[in-house]
């Protein structure tokens, strides 16, 4: 399978630099094109004070680059719209799934609890991280309730044959989980927001900036602490086997670019 690592939304918050929305795009042999995580869409850049918080655009200070869209890299590989069959995301935050509506034909993986959370919109916090407009296509959904067999510790579920697992991980939002995809004999884990900074995985404190957003964006605290500190493990007890990265922290994009150069492409 080749594995393209993408970033699909660069943001420039004060006083932390650089952040990617780090995507997926994986070449399948059976399954056509998946794409894991969507960073923002083309609306999105066209439509940004409409769709976004005057707030959140202050705070992200998201670079609204047309060609950083998930959709413009794919054509840019070589593909069209229609080639990406399947699209799973850790959960539906506006810089997570607002390229969904540029791959309308996709069949969308997702926790259960996350697209309920999302369609209800129930409360601020609520409302400010889920965008109706990335849903008013009409998704073709594919949800998952829970896991239905273990991995490294963990509860998984098969999303798209053994090479793709979804792997509940709360705490952030109420159905956030991470992606495990199979690459060759180890795993990629990708987090979404489990997690904000590398430190994260050696049990430290991320700086003082992210651990305030992290705070500030989670809906249940007690959990979020409690799955980051099981990923701090999975990391020290299988970093041979499983390479674990997140959304936004450059550093850990970086490294899983270089990690296979030839298989591994991005802006």
């Amino acid at each position: 399978m080749r594995i393209h690592h993408l970033s699909c939304g660069t943001m420039c918050p004060h006083m932390v630099g650089q952040m990617p929305c780090h995507c997926l795009l994986l070449e399948t042999p059976s399954d056509g094109l998946v794409l894991v995580e969507t960073g923002l869409g083309t609306e999105d850049i066209a439509r940004a004070k409409e769709r976004f918080s005057r707030s959140w655009r202050l705070l992200a200070r998201p670079a609204l680059d047309l060609e950083e869209t998930a959709i413009r890299q794919v054509e840019r590989l070589g593909f069209d719209a229609r080639d990406v069959r399947h699209v799973v995301v850790t959960h539906l935050d506006l810089d997570h799934a607002g390229g969904l509506p540029d791959f309308p034909d996709a069949t969308v993986h997702v926790h259960a609890k996350e697209r309920d959370a999302a369609m209800r919109r129930e409360g601020r916090r609520a409302r400010g991280r889920y965008v109706p407009a990335h849903f008013a296509h009409g998704p073709k959904w594919k949800t998952y309730d829970g896991g239905g067999e273990r991995w490294f510790g963990f509860e998984a579920v098969r999303a798209i044959g053994d090479e793709v697992l979804l792997v509940p991980l709360p705490g952030h939002t109420p159905g956030h989980s991470a992606v495990a995809v199979r690459d060759g004999g180890r795993w990629l884990l990708h987090c979404g927001d489990g997690f904000f900074h590398r430190s994260t995985l050696a049990g430290g404190r991320p700086p003082l900036l992210l651990r305030w957003f992290e705070r500030r964006v989670e809906t249940d605290a007690a959990t979020r602490i409690r799955n980051a500190a099981r990923l701090a493990d999975l990391a020290r007890d299988h970093g041979d086997e499983v390479r674990i990265f997140n959304a936004h922290d450059p550093v850990l994009f970086e490294q899983a670019r270089a990690a296979r150069p030839s298989v591994h492409t991005a802006m």
